[in-house]
């Protein structure tokens, strides 16, 4: 398709377009997808301050083309019913002029695809919200948008731009005596600096926010701050100290898909000071209620990685393919995260050649997403590799820290998991 309609992705939501680029079939599902969201995101446009205004009959008869589009896709696929807000939505903005009636469908499909991992689509559909909507939205509104681009930013590794996103996101909080929203934003650029390898920073910025948000009792914040706070802790080199945090933002998460993330990243920490018992324990209980794409994919490669740290072979090829098989789907930060565990499981089996050219993609990939801390911790562990390779043989998996009584606490919390 690239190559027949050279100027294809210079148009306005060509990112939907690839999805018929990447098809087998033009009439496959995954492309009729892309197509209905392609048409849909260009009716929207005809709502934008800068075009000239669209004869009533015009805008319906494209309106109703666009609806039959929607429409004919499977009523059972949770896109299709996005899909379909974001058309009435369309027709119940022009009808009244009120251009603030696109908000919550635009928002909530923007949402949909972030938690699919399509970020450059929910990126687009971000931006088309923000272009046809501006400041006509409600000021809260607004507020929202401009946190929700800042963080798919972040995740897209677009670091300059989500600390702008998120900075203008306090900015417009304190206009309107948002409290809980500022607090949002300062945790948001904390997560930046953790993303770019500034952990000091962000182990500063977390705690002055947990404090406030303690103080405030805003505890959706508060479970955030020791969330990051934990992130920032187990990254250099804390774990021990990074889990009762993580598992106090358990604790106080009161909705699903953050309870399920917060667990994510506590297998992590766990199997990093060696309990393995306690990160099988948590991460196979994403597995088994369902998660977000990227936190399934993350507790699949940490499954993964408990595997080689018991040195149980079949557990690792079996946990291995599996996420080999969502490879495609994977973000440069989770795909350089699997390369490296799955080098480190290939070593760890004394296939040094392997785990060699394993880890050479991983800093590569690495490399070309500007992933700065992942590139320090790959580089490390690859020099290491030849070191192991003339005097290492596999060994047993290491025992666990005993701990201390924070941590046998956590332990018995996940115990009870699933009960």
């Amino acid at each position: 398709m690239s190559e027949s309609a050279p100027g294809l992705y210079a148009l306005p939501h060509a990112v939907f377009l690839r999805r018929l680029a990447g098809a087998t079939r033009g009439t496959s599902l995954d492309a009729r997808l892309g197509r209905a969201a392609f048409v849909a995101l260009r009716l929207i446009d005809l709502l934008a301050p800068d075009e000239p205004a669209l004869p009533r009959d015009a805008f319906h008869y494209q309106h109703a083309a666009t609806e039959r589009a929607c429409r004919g896709l499977p009523a059972d696929r949770p896109e299709t019913s996005h899909l379909i807000g974001v058309v009435q939505s369309s027709a119940d903005a022009y009808n009244t002029g009120d251009v603030g009636l696109l908000f919550p469908a635009l928002f909530a499909y923007a949402h949909y695809l972030e938690d699919e991992m399509c970020l450059e689509e929910a990126l687009d559909v971000l931006e088309t919200l923000e272009r046809v909507g501006g400041d006509r939205y409600r000021a809260e509104d607004q507020v929202a948008a401009r946190l929700r681009l800042a963080r798919v930013l972040r995740k897209v590794n677009r670091f300059d731009e989500a600390e702008r996103a998120y900075e203008e996101a306090g900015t417009l909080a304190e206009g309107i005596s948002d409290s809980h929203s500022k607090l949002l934003s300062r945790i948001g650029r904390a997560n930046t600096f953790t993303a770019r390898g500034n952990l000091f920073e962000s182990e500063r910025c977390l705690r002055g926010v947990l404090a406030d948000a303690q103080i405030g009792t805003h505890p959706d914040a508060e479970a955030l701050a020791h969330q990051g706070l934990a992130v920032v802790l187990s990254t250099s080199g804390r774990s021990a100290e990074a889990i009762p945090h993580e598992w106090r933002a358990y604790q106080l998460h009161d909705d699903e898909p953050a309870r399920l993330r917060t667990l994510s990243d506590l297998g992590v920490m766990l199997l990093i000071v060696g309990d393995a018992d306690g990160a099988e324990r948590a991460l196979t209980e994403i597995v088994q209620r369902g998660a977000s794409r990227d936190v399934l994919q993350n507790a699949m490669i940490e499954l993964m990685h408990c595997a080689s740290f018991r040195r149980d072979r079949l557990g690792f090829e079996r946990w291995r393919e599996r996420c080999e098989a969502r490879r495609q789907d994977m973000p440069p930060n989770i795909l350089v995260d699997f390369l490296l565990k799955a080098g480190i499981g290939r070593a760890r089996f004394g296939q040094f050649d392997r785990a060699d050219d394993l880890l050479t993609t991983a800093l590569r990939t690495a490399e070309q997403a500007g992933l700065h801390e992942f590139v320090f911790r790959v580089e490390r562990i690859r020099n290491g590799l030849h070191d192991c390779e003339g005097a290492c043989t596999p060994i047993a998996a290491a025992e666990p820290e005993s701990g201390n009584e924070a941590l046998r606490e956590v332990s018995r919390g996940l115990a009870l998991l699933g009960r």
